[in-house]
């Protein structure tokens, strides 16, 4: 009944070509990591074991060169609704205070459709676990009730805002939810934790929300594959993002792995970049390190730099032990083969210093037993060491350099260590590449919308549930996929925080910071290191003109 009353809302227009009729629709898994850098996994050059995730690549297919859009909600907005995260309603960010000003952190609008509203009116059972980050919050007034602000139960910017549960996962497509609802989580109790709309006040002794999520994410395969329906599947882990929370016997595996130093691990992880065939050092020779004149062992505290990183390393390495699980129970149900796994990060690895922001991201101050929390400065006379719940901290910006190896930058920013993703693609069933193979062409996660579309035998309306619906950005990546050359995108377009980018064809054109426009020639200088807008005016002026059309057209502010 559901289904018929969603599709007369749909006036249907075709998409890209679809799937053969006689053709067994996929199951499709996304699975976002939070935070991460373009290097860390194993099979793009890092140190952090895993062999699972690695597994997925040798068996499908790696991009170089595919676009995030530089933060976690944006990038979250554009993944879902195939359009850039503006035209989504996520670039709307005001803080307006006031019981009658509803101060908007981002909201996916109601001219735009997620990918499980979407696929659901075509069939497809839908759930997500995980970090949501774009519903609608309101300043905190005469609106709230206590229970709200109860379950809130943190402070910082966070304390004048709640999210209104029309806006959660079940709101817009998913079946079913179980996650967070806010950004930044205390990862052994996190705040914003939800059941579809049901407020999570308490978790068991020995919680860990990795392990959680994939337990969730495991019960929803189970449950929603049993009659033999496809299956979209959101997997949105919280990690690595900080606070840096881990289990000790990960942590300990890694306890020597990053005392060597920033440029040591760099150097490592650009040689196997090279020798993977990631990388080709004429076209994308190692950026030079950022702070070059000092490394690990000039810094105040060594050991706690290379705590740091090791915990980062930890969290993602427990992800990846939750991709393991995931994989075998798909291969138990008959599913791996026919089921679409794509695996990103939301945006580059993360320079930010949580004691920059901080008290705030925690429980009133603290733990939920009055214990304090510690925003640790990495500069203090003294430091506790990272991974316990009373400690909130960060990788900072040299590791974070390092994670993005070989490129500039972090996370916010518009160059490619902020706006690069890893994009790992398994699909036994339908990828006709060779297994561990590598793609340059471009793409940018408002491709994985029209992907699942076409995939899916789906329709991408023009309107639905009495709106009109802002036409797809995205275009389907099926053709990859099959191992041709997809026409792409005429320009991919960026813009966050003031920070701006254009990419057409190998040219890319970014403002950081209000600063001139520059210009880089990704044939010949994939990590950006040579400017070359000086010689360039007439392509720097017609870029820019791009540019601005596009802002004005995708409703940038």
């Amino acid at each position: 009944m559901l289904l018929v009353m969603c599709l007369g809302q749909f006036a249907a227009r075709a998409t890209h070509a679809q799937t053969r009729p006689d053709a067994p629709r996929p199951n499709i898994l996304v699975i976002l990591l939070d935070d991460m850098g373009w290097s860390d996994l194993g099979c793009y050059g890092g140190e952090v074991r895993t062999p699972n995730i690695d597994s997925l690549a040798a068996g499908g297919l790696r991009f170089t060169e595919f676009y995030n859009t530089s933060r976690c909600c944006p990038t979250r907005a554009s993944l879902l609704s195939g359009l850039y995260p503006h035209q989504a309603g996520i670039g709307k960010m005001t803080f307006d205070e006031g019981p009658d000003k509803p101060g908007y952190r981002g909201v996916l609008q109601p001219t735009c459709v997620t990918i499980a509203e979407v696929l659901r009116t075509s069939g497809y059972r839908t759930a997500m676990v995980g970090k949501w980050h774009v519903s609608l919050t309101q300043t905190i007034g005469k609106h709230n009730s206590p229970e709200q602000l109860d379950w809130l139960n943190h402070r910082a910017y966070f304390d004048r805002d709640f999210a209104d549960p029309a806006t959660y996962p079940v709101g817009r497509g998913f079946e079913e939810h179980y996650g967070v609802i806010w950004g930044v989580v205390d990862y052994f109790d996190p705040f914003s934790l939800v059941h579809n709309t049901t407020p999570i006040r308490e978790v068991p002794k020995g919680y860990y929300i990795t392990d959680a999520l994939t337990d969730h994410a495991i019960e929803y395969i189970n449950k929603y594959t049993a009659d033999g329906e496809p299956l979209f599947l959101y997997a949105a882990y919280t990690a690595p993002h900080w606070p840096l929370h881990a289990l000790p016997q990960d942590i300990d595996k890694y306890k020597d792995t990053y005392t060597p130093g920033f440029d040591a691990t760099r150097q490592a992880r650009y040689k196997r970049q090279v020798e993977m065939g990631l990388i080709d050092p004429k076209r994308a020779p190692l950026s030079e390190r950022m702070w070059p004149d000092k490394d690990i062992d000039d810094l105040k505290h060594p050991d706690f730099e290379a705590r740091r990183m090791a915990v980062h390393a930890a969290m993602i390495d427990r992800v990846d032990q939750g991709v393991g699980r995931i994989i075998a129970t798909l291969k138990q149900r008959g599913l791996f083969d026919n089921t679409l796994i794509m695996v990103l990060s939301d945006n580059g690895a993360c320079a930010e210093q949580p004691s920059r922001f901080g008290p705030g991201f925690d429980r009133n101050g603290g733990l939920r037993n009055g214990e304090p929390v510690h925003y640790v400065k990495n500069d203090a006379d003294e430091v506790m060491m990272p991974g316990p719940e009373n400690v909130y901290t960060g990788i900072g910006p040299r590791w974070a350099n390092v994670g993005n190896t070989p490129f500039r930058w972090w996370k916010a920013e518009e160059y490619h260590g902020g706006v690069m993703t890893p994009l790992i693609v398994h699909w036994p069933a339908g990828l006709k590449v060779k297994p561990g193979s590598i793609t340059h062409q471009p793409g940018h996660v408002i491709d994985i919308m029209a992907t699942c579309v076409d995939l899916a035998g789906a329709t991408y309306p023009t309107r639905y549930k009495d709106h009109d619906i802002t036409p797809m950005e995205g275009r389907s990546l099926r053709p990859i996929f099959e191992g041709e050359q997809r026409a792409g995108h005429e320009a991919i377009y960026f813009e966050h925080f003031g920070g701006a980018s254009i990419r057409m064809g190998d040219w890319k054109l970014v403002r950081h910071n209000g600063k001139p426009w520059e210009l880089y020639n990704l044939a010949e200088d994939l990590t950006e290191t040579h400017d070359v807008a000086a010689s360039q005016a007439e392509r720097v002026a017609s870029m820019k003109a791009k540019w601005e059309q596009w802002a004005k057209r995708a409703n940038v502010k």
